[in-house]
């Protein structure tokens, strides 16, 4: 048992007109003052174009004017960008994304590079955000971790291996500064059992649980993603993994919107549903 590693305390509970999870987590032999307080936003599927352009370019309008509102310390948006990877659609992406007054971190999603990722794709994708698939950063004692969970759902020869590389490297060091580690991707790893079947909603079982094992192992306190256009919360051994509402259009009849999270200096962490207003 590494001595380093974190313990968790999970639970969910509803709030009025939302759901809101929270988990509260202790890191051995770590002072309480290395996480600050601070709080983020979980975009899932802008998507520009699944619920009709125009559509979602507003709704993608009305999400920054909300956020800016807000006032987080930085934004996530988890995946599926737009519906259609081209130079248009990425574009009003990126003029949308520019009116956010604090910074955004993007995610890959299948429609960004497809649903089977080339080398051609995934240079696209990263000239048009203008970042690599695949990268981290810290702020205020948390460490979150940007994944390519297309490279797991639909394997791209070296490029895979090399992410599973850099992942358990990057998982290493967060674990030796003793940081909560947030993962943030796009694919749910799965949607209500660990051991279920792969279907297009979910990740492969083999590298599911090669995945979960290793963010046990290494201080994981969350894992964020979108995809399923729908709000999917689970438990795994006290990691919650949240794929959220998305912006463009459900599967369901919840409202379009997005997720803040609060991460608070006494080491938990709560996320509430905000509803984008007119939609």
């Amino acid at each position: 048992m590494n001595p380093k590693k974190q313990t968790r305390r999970d639970f969910i509970k509803t709030a009025t007109g939302s759901i809101a999870a929270l988990s509260s987590f202790s890191i051995a032999n770590a002072d309480a003052t290395n996480i600050k307080p601070f709080t983020f936003v979980q975009v899932c599927d802008t998507q520009l174009g699944f619920g009709g352009y125009e559509h979602d370019i507003e709704s993608f309008k009305q999400t920054v004017k909300q956020i800016n509102a807000l006032k987080p310390d930085f934004v996530l948006v988890c995946g599926d960008l737009v519906n259609t990877a081209d130079e248009k659609s990425f574009s009003d992406f990126n003029t949308i994304k520019a009116g956010l007054s604090m910074p955004c971190y993007c995610v890959a999603g299948n429609h960004d590079i497809g649903n089977t990722p080339s080398l051609q794709s995934l240079q696209f994708y990263s000239k048009a955000v203008d970042k690599q698939p695949n990268y981290s950063f810290d702020h205020k004692g948390a460490a979150f971790i940007i994944v390519n969970t297309q490279l797991w759902k639909a394997p791209l020869e070296v490029e895979s291996e090399r992410q599973d590389a850099w992942l358990k490297t990057t998982l290493e060091a967060a674990a030796n500064k003793q940081s909560p580690v947030f993962i943030v991707g796009h694919y749910p790893l799965f949607l209500k059992t660990p051991d279920e079947e792969e279907e297009y909603m979910n990740l492969p079982l083999k590298k599911r649980k090669e995945l979960l094992q290793l963010y046990e192992t290494h201080g994981v306190v969350a894992v964020l993603g979108g995809h399923t256009h729908r709000l999917l919360i689970n438990n795994y051994k006290g990691i919650q993994l949240v794929n959220g509402e998305a912006t463009s259009r459900h599967f369901d009849e919840r409202p379009l919107g997005f997720r803040l999270w609060h991460v608070d200096n006494q080491k938990s962490a709560t996320h509430e549903f905000i509803a984008l207003k007119e939609f």
